[in-house]
C-alpha cells in the first residue's frame, strides 16, 4: 500500500497551533522535526545515556501528515491553507510551503527481522527462530530468540558483555533476578547454563508473551520463569513478590541511570555473597556507576568488563 506524504514548512513557535489546526480538520498522526534542544525536565526520568547532536536551532520546522484516501485531497489542503491564513495573524507561519511524496506502507514490526541473523557469543550460538543454525556453529550451546515486540535480540554488546558474566557465575539450581528481562534472553541463558528458577521484571507488557514464547522455543518449563510488569525500584506489589534475600545472581542490562537507582533496592533481594551483574553502561558513565557501587556499604565490585563503548558492573553483596 503506498501512502502520500504531505510535509509543510514552518516555524517552531508555529508546530503546536499547527498540530493543534490539523487535527480538528481530521488529520491523525503527524511527525515533527525540528533542532529544538530537549530541556531538563523533559529528558529527566527518560534514561537516555546518549543524546543527538542536532545543528543549531535556526526556528525552522517541518510537520509531515500522511493520506492514504486521496478523494478528499482538494478540500484538506484548501482547509490547511485557511487554518494557516488564520494561525499567521497570531504566529509566525513561515514560509507555509507544502511539498508532496510517496511512501510505501512496510510492516514496521516485523522489518527489522531481516537484520537479526545468528551470532555467537563465545561458545554460545544466539539464533532467531526463523533462521536456520549454520552448519559451522552446529556444535554450539544453542539459544532461540525471538523478541517480538519486546526488547532484546542479544546482539548488543551491553547483552553480550552480561551472557558472559552469567556464564561465570551461574551454579546449579540457582535462584536469579532478571531486572527489565525485555525478550527473556538473559534469564533464558541463565535456565540453559542451569539456574533452576528466574524472576523477572519488565515495564513492557509485551515481555510477558515474548518470555513465554522464547521459553517454548527452548523447550523450558515456563514454570522456571516468572515474569511480572512493573518497575521493581518504586513499586511495593512488584519486590513483595520478587521476594527478599533470596537470589544468587540478579542481573540488569538496562541504562546507567537506572543502575544507580536499582543499586540501592537489589541487595534487599539478594542472598549474602549474591552477585549482581549490571550492564547497559555507556563508558562515559561507568565513574559514576562505580562511584555509585562504591558509596553503597552493601557492596563491594569485584569486576569490570568491557566491549566496544559499553561497560558491565559485577558487585558482591557483602
Amino acid at each position: 500500500m503506498k501512502w502520500k506524504k504531505f510535509t509543510l514548512s514552518t516555524t517552531t513557535e508555529a508546530v503546536d497551533l499547527i498540530s493543534s489546526m490539523l487535527d480538528e480538520i481530521g488529520i491523525e498522526g503527524i511527525e515533527i522535526q525540528d533542532n529544538v534542544p530537549l530541556t531538563e525536565a523533559e529528558t529527566k526520568g527518560m534514561f537516555i545515556d546518549i543524546l543527538p547532536e542536532l545543528p543549531p536551532d535556526n526556528g525552522e520546522a517541518k510537520v509531515s501528515f500522511y493520506l492514504e484516501d486521496l478523494t478528499d485531497l482538494d478540500r484538506i489542503l484548501k482547509e490547511i491553507e485557511e487554518g494557516l491564513d488564520e494561525l499567521s495573524l497570531f504566529v509566525n507561519v513561515g514560509d507555509r510551503t507544502i511539498t508532496a511524496s510517496e511512501t510505501e506502507d512496510k510492516d514496521w514490526i516485523n522489518n527489522w527481522k531481516q537484520y537479526f541473523k545468528p551470532f555467537t557469543v563465545d561458545d554460545i550460538l544466539i539464533r532467531p527462530t526463523w533462521e536456520e543454525t549454520p552448519e559451522e556453529h552446529k556444535d554450539k550451546f544453542l539459544i532461540l530468540i525471538d523478541p517480538g515486540t519486546a526488547f532484546g535480540t542479544g546482539q548488543h554488546e551491553t547483552t553480550q558483555l552480561c551472557i558472559r558474566q552469567l556464564k561465570k557465575y551461574i551454579k546449579p539450581g540457582c535462584k536469579v533476578l532478571d531486572v527489565g528481562t525485555g525478550s527473556g534472553i538473559l534469564g533464558i541463558t541463565a535456565l540453559k547454563l542451569g539456574a533452576g528458577e528466574v524472576f523477572g521484571t519488565d515495564l513492557d507488557e509485551n515481555a510477558i508473551t515474548a518470555v513465554l514464547e522464547n521459553l517454548d522455543s527452548n523447550g523450558l518449563d515456563p514454570g522456571q520463569f516468572f515474569v511480572m510488569k512493573g518497575n521493581i525500584i518504586d513499586d511495593k506489589q512488584v519486590q513483595d513478590k520478587a521476594g527478599y534475600e533470596c537470589y544468587d545472581i540478579a542481573v540488569a542490562n538496562i541504562l546507567a541511570d537506572v543502575i544507580i537507582m536499582l543499586q540501592k533496592e537489589i541487595p534487599v533481594h539478594i542472598k549474602k555473597g549474591g552477585i549482581f551483574i549490571t550492564s547497559g553502561i555507556i563508558n562515559m558513565k561507568e565513574e559514576a556507576v562505580k562511584e555509585a557501587f562504591q558509596a553503597n556499604e552493601a557492596f563491594e565490585i569485584i569486576e569490570i568488563t568491557r566491549q566496544g563503548d559499553w561497560v558491565s558492573v559485577t558487585a558482591k553483596k557483602l
